[in-house]
């Protein structure tokens, strides 16, 4: 009688959760592919879709959205239906814009990847914002205090609030917990038994979060750069980064070659601080990007900037680069830096906002940041950039009952599936305590620490190694101490500036092809011209000196124009493999031949011209001349254009 009860019990509560999903109408769609350098990927290699879920789970308001969703079937034939899903931090940022990255992940040979875009951000639908990152680069570009830039991004973030509220956005349902149900929605949907789920930043939060509810669901957790405590997230942001540049400093002191090149490090940083407070830096940069074409550094940017810098090793190794340039007031290759603040601001910030506001910022206290803080003297308070989050959410959280959202995560220390945790050594956002003390969250973690490292530090050549081994060998102990293998932090030393490097890198990665065609036909017209020329005045062709000085001008130019653009490509590339964030600066003392010979070139090309003019009449074949010396001028042009000379 008792087993008949149970069974009918069992039964009944059964019905009741199916029949709350099938109200919840939650269900997958393919689509066209997002991206449209996709559009042609074979089908059955890439799967694009929307996943429908309730805006607001359980309230049966029969409100929907729309989860954009990619997924990267695996390379082998293997009928095995390992899967991983990839949870992208911010809280904003798209995790289907990191397709480039998973593309040819390691991970992929054996297991499908699943990709998503955050409910309310990227490719779902609705998208909560489109244009507050936009306009809080335009809040920092300008020269005004600390107070006008979070009166003004206050006012821009409570815009945005209305424009979500005027379009019947639910500000509560974005947050970790409904993240973790739409999680497992699209589990089912995708008919994965189970999987393994890999968080990164934020995103580690929201793995946690789904693990605790849905166990079941998951295969393997792996955790790179976590967060451990919500309710310390923003208190301790400031001592966070200190403790990591702290490290950088110690590293400068304690080696007699970058202390020469950078004496003092610690103490120019805090000067820098205190001259940019009474005279802001304002320095040019491409209107693209701001349209005033200014934008002035205050100290607030630099520290931000620094901080920033914390995130990425090779970013690390130029740290001193950088203080001493803000140092010397170099606005020349500091403008470079203004396109690192716009990608840092592209996430969504509509969600942001709404995650942040809802389950970050109100288990924060404002008065233990502030003391936080103030144990650093010269910093005069926190990062701004941050601490103006605090004025947001009161003024986002003004009129609205929220009840603190700490997530209860009891249920992690019964964990039976295996977890990996990483953290890296320089991150100034998530440090290495966060990571021992998630990993200490679970019965049997894995902790790696990740040594020279910065950021998210598993998406490296090493940590590729570690994660591929982890998810396809669960049962295989990971090697924890794989990261002291890690070449040192090995900081930047003698540096030529030059803006124009940057400008000159990108054009070459961009690949334009309207935009280089008339510089490579100049280049085959001087490669052309030098190997007829040189031919015909060996055999003696031109009878009169005019013709001889002119063709030999011109052939010297074109083979000094042509080595020199052939060797700042190839300075470019080499630089770019050893520390792609030098160029922004300019280039090793070592490639300061490129910079004389950029004289010489000119020089020649002058002279040539200047003679071409005088002796014009008396040349043969002027118009052939002429093209040459200017496809010279046009080389000449493009150096001009980058900022070379």
């Amino acid at each position: 009688m008792k087993l008949i009860k149970t069974i009918s019990t069992i039964s009944f509560l059964f019905a009741i959760l199916i029949g709350n999903l099938q109200a919840q109408n939650v269900t997958f769609e393919k689509s066209k592919a997002f991206i449209s350098q996709f559009e042609k990927a074979d089908p059955k290699k890439i799967t694009w879709g929307y996943l429908t879920v309730p805006e607001t789970w359980g309230a049966n308001d029969g409100k929907t959205i729309k989860i954009a969703v990619t997924v990267l079937k695996k390379n082998s034939a293997s009928k095995d239906s390992n899967a991983i899903v990839f949870i992208q931090g911010g809280p904003g940022a798209s995790g289907i814009d990191n397709i480039w990255l998973w593309s040819r992940h390691p991970l992929r040979e054996n297991n499908d990847i699943v990709l998503f875009d955050v409910r309310g951000t990227g490719y779902s639908q609705p998208r909560l914002d489109q244009g507050l990152g936009k306009k809080f680069l335009e809040i920092l570009a300008k020269n005004q205090s600390e107070e006008e830039d979070e009166k003004q991004k206050t006012n821009a973030a409570m815009s945005c609030k209305q424009d979500l509220i005027n379009r019947g956005i639910n500000l509560d349902a974005y947050n970790s917990q409904a993240v973790a149900n739409d999680l497992h929605a699209l589990k089912a949907a995708l008919k994965y038994k189970n999987w393994n789920v890999y968080g990164v930043s934020y995103g580690t939060y929201m793995a946690q979060v789904y693990a605790n509810n849905f166990a079941g669901d998951v295969k393997s957790l792996l955790l790179d750069s976590p967060v451990y405590d919500i309710s310390t997230y923003y208190v301790e942001n400031t001592s966070n980064y200190m403790n990591s540049l702290q490290k950088v400093f110690k590293i400068c002191k304690d080696d007699k070659t970058y202390d020469k090149q950078y004496p003092n490090l610690e103490k120019i940083y805090y000067e820098v601080i205190a001259d940019l407070e009474k005279n802001p830096l304002t320095v040019a940069v491409d209107k693209t990007l701001i349209p005033s074409g200014t934008f002035t550094y205050n100290a607030e940017d630099f520290k931000v900037a620094v901080q920033q810098a914390l995130y990425n090793k090779k970013l690390v190794e130029v740290i001193p680069l950088l203080i001493y340039q803000f140092h010397e007031r170099k606005g020349e290759s500091l403008g470079n830096l203004v396109s690192a603040f716009s990608a840092l601001l592209s996430m969504d910030y509509g969600v942001y906002y709404c995650v942040s506001c809802n389950e970050t910022l109100p288990n924060n206290d404002f008065l233990k940041y502030e003391q936080n803080a103030a144990q650093f003297k010269g910093l005069n308070g926190g990062i701004s950039f941050y601490k103006s989050d605090f004025k947001v959410c009161d003024a986002w959280n003004s009129n609205r009952t929220i009840v603190k959202k700490d997530s209860n995560l009891s249920n992690l220390s019964a964990a039976t599936y295996p977890v990996l945790v990483f953290s890296g050594e320089f991150d100034p956002i998530t440090p290495l305590d966060n990571g021992k003390k998630v990993a200490q969250r679970f019965g049997k973690a894995n902790y790696i620490e990740a040594k020279t490292y910065g950021h998210v530090p598993s998406f490296t050549k090493i940590g590729y190694q570690v994660v591929e081994n982890f998810i396809d060998n669960p049962k295989q102990k990971p090697d924890l101490d794989i990261f002291n293998k890690a070449d040192k932090v090995k900081l930047v030393t003698g540096i030529t500036i030059n803006k124009g490097v940057a400008k000159t890198g990108k054009s070459i990665g961009d690949q334009d092809p309207i935009f280089l065609f008339p510089l490579v036909t100049a280049l085959l017209l001087m490669l052309a011209f030098v190997f007829t020329y040189l031919i015909k005045l060996i055999k003696k062709r031109y009878t009169t000196i005019q013709d001889k000085i002119v063709r030999i001008g011109a052939t010297i130019t074109s083979i000094i124009g042509l080595v020199l653009f052939g060797c700042l490509v190839m300075a470019i590339l080499k630089v770019s493999e050893q520390n792609y964030f030098i160029l922004a600066f300019g280039l090793p003392e070592t490639f300061n031949y490129i910079f004389l010979m950029v004289l010489v070139f000119f020089t020649c090309l002058i002279l040539t011209l200047v003679y071409y003019i005088l002796t014009i009449k008396k040349t043969d074949a002027r118009s052939v001349v002429f093209s040459v010396i200017f496809s010279n001028i046009l080389l000449a042009t493009y150096l001009f254009y980058w900022g070379i000379i």
